[in-house]
């Protein structure tokens, strides 16, 4: 089956197909078994091709971004992984209309924006991933969201059809979006207004200041490893808890910040588990919250992970 894909794909697209490729060396983390195929597409024409031709073969398909905000199981990813780090890159503007491909870093299209005076992306400056990951999240810090001043979406659905969909058509919430699980997305338009030069500086500086002053972003993590919960602080309540530099194995939750848990070095999948189960377990006991995730969790079984969902 699959040496019959990797043909497919080779005869109608210019997209590489690596056999058993460690997903570790595909994610912020650093850990992550083997993909049965991974597939980086070269452009958005061969996305579209390489979907057609998983969806004919009936085979399972995993969309990887940068690799952040995930935790890949260390038995890896059956079917079909997508990586769109090395394609769908595109940014630029019209005027006032920001357009950019899913695949594109978040941080390439804070500073085209910032570039040009535009205001409405900064607040974003630093948030790690690409833009596709972060509008199925709606990502957000410093109080603005990447669904603020989104336009449209570019997807491909779960029937395998190109479309377009407005932002009216989009439920977004607090780290949460409306897409299918199945929605593959292309790209997006965001309409942002000129602002004076000074102004989108500062936004943009506190942001910067905001995450290195605060967030071990020297370390392999995820990002925010938790959702806030409603007028309260992930990161607080893991520190009441106490739980601030505690470990098991390579995994650890940050001295500098609690929401995030660090690969030391030598992490596998079942240490960080197992850190992150003994830190929801914690925050219940002893404040009865229950913190939901915000970083995915992508090839475990499902009692593995139930009591985490």
């Amino acid at each position: 089956m699959i040496k019959n894909i990797i043909k497919k794909i080779e005869n109608n697209s210019s997209s590489l197909c690596l056999v058993d490729e460690p997903l570790k060396k595909h994610t912020t983390y650093g850990i992550g078994g083997p993909a049965d195929l991974m597939i980086f597409p070269k452009s958005k024409k061969d996305l579209i091709s390489v979907i057609e031709i998983i969806n004919e073969n009936k085979t399972n398909v995993t969309i990887l971004g940068s690799g952040s905000n995930i935790l890949v199981s260390d038995n890896g990813i059956r079917g079909a992984v997508i990586s769109l780090k090395k394609s769908l890159n595109e940014v630029r503007l019209n005027e006032n209309i920001l357009y950019a491909e899913c695949g594109a870093m978040l941080g390439k299209i804070v500073r085209l924006a910032v570039k040009n005076n535009l205001i409405g992306l900064e607040n974003l400056n630093g948030v790690p991933g690409t833009l596709g990951g972060a509008l199925i999240m709606n990502a957000g810090a410093w109080g603005g969201e990447i669904s603020e001043n989104l336009i449209n979406v570019e997807l491909i659905n779960s029937k395998n059809e190109l479309k377009k969909v407005p932002k009216k058509d989009i439920n977004f919430s607090y780290r949460n979006s409306s897409f299918n699980n199945n929605d593959i997305l292309l790209s997006a338009e965001f309409n942002l207004k000129k602002a004076k030069k000074d102004l989108i500086k500062e936004n943009f500086s506190k942001a910067q200041i905001g995450r290195t002053s605060s967030q071990p972003l020297d370390k392999r993590s995820a990002g925010s490893l938790f959702k806030n919960p409603k007028n309260n602080s992930a990161g607080k309540l893991l520190d009441d808890a106490g739980l601030k530099g505690h470990s098991i194995g390579g995994a650890k939750i940050s001295e500098k910040h609690a929401n995030f848990f660090i690969n030391e070095g030598n992490a596998s999948s079942s240490d960080m588990l197992k850190l992150i189960k003994k830190a929801h377990r914690e925050v219940k006991k002893q404040f009865d919250i229950n913190l939901s995730l915000e970083v995915k969790l992508i090839g475990f079984d499902n009692d593995e992970i139930e009591e985490l969902c």
